[in-house]
């Protein structure tokens, strides 16, 4: 059951200042995933669900089912936390959160893709361009399938200390681009890829081999995988 994996840290429930008038519409919340939404099985994710409004009810629903947890205490700020410990594929899909009050809810937020890797094999990543990255090139990234899957799959590069994904794209066969465009500093990183099926059970594979690019200004200094 997904109830003995989902506890409930809560921020901003039941109590407060900033409410709103009665009858008023609340604001949609904002959902997020921390450390970041592509996570290894057996490893655990915080969902972040932030309301401008305070004195209310979370709700966190993964489709459209409402997830259980227990009753949390009531505290002052605007945010809760919904702890997924031990992760499954089974706990991959979408989610999304509101806020009541009242008996009446909010919007849900924007929805969130939560993956879990390791169901295919990971694909390659590599730059098309080799040799030194100066601030100003062009740079592309290469993602491409090891083996066939035979179900509409997406491809997401994915960068370190960034949440989600920086880009998703549909493949062209076996493989597609990443264009990092004209590149900056704050473009050096480590990235990696991964595709997963865009549809439920939304099954992804492990990441390939992380590419680090490095990029200077006038300096000697290129990108390499590791």
């Amino acid at each position: 059951m997904i109830s003995e994996f989902l506890c409930l840290l809560c921020l901003g429930l039941c109590a407060g200042q900033g409410g709103r008038e009665p009858g008023e519409p609340l604001p949609k919340p904002s959902l997020r995933v921390w450390p970041s939404s592509v996570a290894p099985p057996r490893s655990n994710v915080t969902l972040q669900c932030r309301s401008p409004t305070k004195d209310v009810h979370f709700t966190l629903r993964k489709g459209n089912i409402p997830l259980p947890f227990a009753q949390p205490p009531a505290s002052t700020g605007g945010l809760a936390e919904f702890l997924l410990t031990d992760l499954r594929t089974s706990q991959a899909g979408k989610y999304t959160c509101e806020v009541h009050r009242g008996g009446l809810p909010s919007p849900p937020s924007d929805a969130v893709l939560l993956l879990v890797t390791g169901d295919f094999s990971k694909p390659s990543l590599q730059a098309h361009r080799r040799g030194v990255v100066t601030a100003g090139d062009n740079v592309t990234l290469q993602c491409q399938l090891q083996d066939y899957v035979f179900r509409r799959v997406m491809f997401a590069l994915l960068k370190a200390g960034e949440v989600a994904p920086i880009q998703l794209r549909t493949p062209v066969g076996k493989e597609t681009d990443f264009s990092l465009g004209t590149v900056t500093a704050g473009d050096s990183g480590n990235y990696s890829c991964v595709y997963f099926l865009y549809q439920a059970p939304f099954w992804a594979s492990k990441p390939s081999d992380p590419l680090e690019v490095r990029v200077r200004g006038e300096v000697s200094q290129g990108f390499s995988e590791i």
